[in-house]
C-alpha cells in the first residue's frame, strides 16, 4: 500500500473516540487490556476488537508476558496525530481578500450568522 493511502487508512481507524483514548493511553507506555478495560468501562471484547483494528492497520502491536497481551505503540504518526489532536488554535485562519483567479469578489465573513 503506498504510503498516502495508508494515511487515508490510519486516519480512519482513528476517527472513534475509544480508538482515540486507547491511542493516547498508549503514548504514555505499554499497556495490557484489563488496562484499557479499567478506565475506559467497556467489555473486554469491545475494548480487543479495537486493538484489533488498530493493530491490523500497523497502528500498534504486542507481546505476550504469560498470560497478557501487552500492546504498544508502533507507527510514529500516531503521536503526531495525538499532538494536533491534542493542540488548542486560538482562531480561525482568515479569509481570502478575493478569489485569486479572477482578482475579483470579496469573502463575506461568517455564514453561519
Amino acid at each position: 500500500m503506498n504510503n498516502l493511502l495508508w494515511k487515508v487508512e490510519a486516519l480512519k481507524i482513528v476517527s472513534h473516540p475509544v480508538r482515540i483514548a486507547i491511542l493516547e493511553e498508549l503514548s504514555k507506555g505499554v499497556k495490557c487490556v484489563s488496562d484499557f478495560q479499567d478506565f475506559l468501562d467497556i467489555r473486554q471484547s469491545n475494548v480487543s476488537q479495537h486493538l484489533s483494528a488498530m493493530r491490523h492497520a500497523g497502528l500498534i502491536d504486542y507481546f505476550v508476558d504469560g498470560r497478557l497481551r501487552c500492546y504498544f505503540l508502533k507507527s510514529p504518526l500516531i503521536l503526531d496525530l495525538l499532538d494536533i489532536f491534542n493542540k488548542e488554535y486560538q482562531c480561525e485562519l482568515s479569509g481570502p481578500e478575493c478569489c485569486p483567479v479572477t482578482k475579483k469578489g470579496k469573502y463575506p465573513g461568517d455564514r453561519n450568522k
